[in-house]
Order: C-alpha cells, then sequence, then structure tokens
C-alpha cells in the first residue's frame, strides 16, 4: 500500500489549508445536502449504515492524504439519488416505554402531529434503518425513512418543507426559508448539523490538528463506485474514539462512506454509507407534494410557543450553558459547564421509575470536587456531579473524574 502512504501523519500545519478548504466544502455540501431536519442530530452520533462489504479492491491513482483532503473539500456534488442505512450501537439499554414517553413529548413540542420530524429523532438514535434520499440543488431535496408497509417522508421544494407519516396519515408544513429571507435556503435548524457522509467528514476534518493521524488506507468499493480510503485516527490516549474511516468517490470527491469505531473495540458506534448511489439529476416530480385526502395538516409557524423554563425544577440548565468553558484539546477535549442547580444526586434510590433508570445507568464516582454520577455510552460520557456541574466529552471516565479533580482546586 505504499502508493496510498498509509503511514503518512498529518499535522496542525500541514491541514490548515486543507481545513479551509474543508469550509468551503460544507457551504458547497448544502446545496445538496437532504434536510438534516429530517434526520436531526444527534452529533453527530446518529449514523448512516451497517458496514457495506467491499467487493475487491480497484487499482486507482496513487494519492496522498492531503490531496485526498483537498478532493473531499472541492466537491461540488449537487445532485445525486440513493438508498442509505441508518445503524447506530451507543451501547445503550432498550430503554422500553421511556424511549416512546420521549418520542411522544417531542410530537407535542411540534403541535402534537406523529408527522412533525422531531419526532423520528429517538427513532433513528438506535437499530437499522433504510432511507431513500434525492437532491437537487440547495432548494429541493427529500428523504424517506421506511418501515414496513409504512413511509415517512420530508420534502424540502423551494420555500416549502413537507412531511408525511403515512401511518397515521399526517401531513407537518413550514416554510422556513421565507421568514426574513430573499432568497430560499435549508430551514436554519438544519445548518451545520452532519447528516450525511460528506458533512460527517467535513465535520471531523475539520477537527484534525497536530493531535490526529490522517493517511491514506487504500482504496475500496461502495456501492458499486470506486473509492479511496480516508483514515483519521486520535494519536492521544483517553479518548473514546478509534479511529474514522472515510470512504471517498474516487471520480467526484463524494464521501460515500463513514465509519467510525470505538476504542474500545466491537462494532461501529456510527457508519454511513451509500448501498446505491446515483449522480443523475433526480426528476422534478420527485419533490412533488400535495396533501393526501383526508390526511391532518399541521402547520409549523403556528405551533403553540414553548413554555418558559421551570426554575424550581432545575430550568436555569439553559442558563447554565452560557458559560460553557473546554478542557483539553484534540480529541480529549471535555466540555464544562454548570446547570445552575442540583446534579443527579449519587446513591439515590428513590422510588421513581426515572431516578431508578438512571441511578441503573450511571456509575457513582467520588473525588475532589464530591461525589457524582457517570453517564455512559460507547463513545461520549458524561459527568454529573451533585452540585450540578457537567464534565462532558468523547473520553474516558477516568478522564472526566481528572477533569474534575483538577477543577475543584
Amino acid at each position: 500500500m505504499a502508493p496510498y502512504e498509509s503511514e503518512r501523519t498529518t499535522g496542525a500545519q500541514g491541514l490548515s489549508d486543507e481545513a479551509d478548504d474543508v469550509r468551503d466544502g460544507r457551504r458547497k455540501a448544502a446545496r445538496y445536502v437532504v434536510p438534516v431536519a429530517v434526520v436531526g442530530l444527534a452529533v453527530a452520533t446518529i449514523g448512516l449504515v451497517p458496514a457495506l462489504a467491499d467487493s475487491g479492491d480497484p487499482d486507482l491513482p496513487k494519492i496522498t492524504a492531503q490531496q485526498l483532503i483537498e478532493k473531499i473539500a472541492k466537491s461540488d456534488t449537487q445532485q445525486l439519488s440513493g438508498t442509505v442505512k441508518i445503524s447506530t450501537d451507543l451501547g445503550l439499554p432498550n430503554l422500553g416505554g421511556l424511549e416512546s414517553s420521549l418520542g411522544s413529548g417531542a410530537a407535542g413540542q411540534g403541535g402534537g402531529s406523529s408527522a412533525d420530524p422531531s419526532s423520528k429523532l429517538m427513532e433513528l438514535a438506535s437499530g437499522t434503518h433504510t432511507l431513500r434520499v434525492a437532491a437537487d440543488g440547495q432548494d429541493r431535496a427529500k428523504v424517506s425513512l421506511l418501515d414496513k408497509a409504512a413511509e415517512y417522508s420530508v420534502i424540502h421544494n423551494g420555500s416549502d418543507v413537507w412531511a408525511y407519516d403515512s401511518k397515521s396519515n399526517e401531513v407537518y408544513h413550514s416554510t422556513p426559508a421565507s421568514e426574513g429571507s430573499k432568497k430560499s435556503e435549508r430551514p436554519e435548524k438544519s445548518k451545520d448539523v452532519p447528516a450525511t457522509p460528506k458533512e460527517l467528514a467535513d465535520q471531523a476534518l475539520k477537527a484534525a490538528d497536530d493531535t490526529t493521524s490522517v493517511t491514506v488506507d487504500g482504496t475500496a468499493q461502495v456501492a458499486g463506485r470506486d473509492a479511496y480510503k480516508l483514515l483519521i485516527k486520535p494519536k492521544q490516549s483517553g479518548s473514546t474514539v478509534g479511529a474514522i474511516s472515510v470512504a471517498v468517490d474516487a471520480k467526484t470527491g463524494t464521501p460515500l462512506k463513514f465509519t467510525l469505531t470505538p476504542a474500545s473495540g466491537g462494532s461501529a458506534v456510527v457508519d454511513a454509507g451509500f448501498t446505491k448511489v446515483d449522480f443523475a439529476k433526480p426528476a422534478a416530480s420527485t419533490f412533488d407534494f400535495t396533501p393526501p385526502k383526508g390526511a391532518k395538516v399541521t402547520e409549523g409557524d403556528s405551533a403553540a410557543k414553548a413554555p418558559e423554563p421551570d426554575r424550581k425544577s432545575g430550568g436555569d440548565f439553559a442558563q447554565g450553558l452560557d458559560g460553557l468553558k473546554t478542557i483539553g484539546e484534540g480529541w480529549n477535549t471535555i466540555a464544562r459547564f454548570d446547570t445552575g442547580g442540583e446534579g443527579v444526586p449519587s446513591g439515590s434510590s428513590g422510588n421513581s421509575d426515572v431516578s431508578g433508570f438512571l441511578n441503573s445507568l450511571g456509575d457513582h464516582v467520588s473525588g475532589k470536587f464530591g461525589s457524582g454520577t457517570v453517564f455512559s455510552t460507547r463513545l461520549v460520557n458524561a459527568l454529573i456531579t451533585d452540585d450540578g456541574k457537567v464534565y462532558a466529552g468523547a473520553v474516558t471516565k477516568d478522564a472526566l473524574v481528572k477533569a474534575a479533580n483538577a477543577a475543584a482546586k
């Protein structure tokens, strides 16, 4: 694999120019990426696709890591359609009724419509799902979540965003692009949230510095396309991230597959990729939508205003985020903030189902900071102290405790 410089390491100096290109690439990506309101966040913790089998390693011209990064940044794909599978394995327990309650709560925030995109976030946060996606420039995009006989779709067409849940025959409609803007653009809440292999790759490369090893790791075939494999790994110890692999289309520079594996080993936490992809212009009718007869239509712009935070029950949480600070650097960065209220009392044995659930998830710890509870996933961990301080990051439990002890000095 010498032609692909598999031992090459790119540091901060080597990536400074590429970082600018990546930012430009992110802006270009907005022209064709499906509305992220459909897929939501989670960070980047919602992934697309279980690992796809490579059907032989294609023989491609040699390329350096720097050249491949530039290729991603300069990619200008505006039209595509294809099929994506979503798989996320954060190592969370089965939430059962709690998960349903959270989903219902999200739907309530959207005016009570099951078609509101926010009501679908919990479904994509775990398990495996299949999506059909299509895009034509920045003003037209569609993504459909297939669930046995039912289908859920979000369509962005010009200034309109429609969401339709065939199971409940409900429609959610909003016109965010027309509010305070003379030109059509993606909905404000969908910006800067990774939703495709392209955006996920840009996020990873944006964070690359001298704490990161970036190499070319051979070639692969993804969705019938020849691709280079870019490997991104932390140099530091203490991160929960093992490695990030990005399969980059050799012809267009479009990332076709994104895989994040944890340092602990095992299956991928986030895995993003196409099973089928076509870069031809989708038919204009793909983005047409008319509410079916008898469907309940909810206008997003008429949704009730969210209630003010309850100051008596930890409602100062949002205020606490204003004081967010970071500790460490690179992959070991930890976010620290004060919720302004009480944390989750360590060792609590309350009778409520929520208290019991939280205690079953948490690992009680103590130190100079006092006592607290560490809530762990396979990627992101968070320490909540008894006095309401929070330390969170893609780092180990020990790293969080060390940071809390240092802050308590």
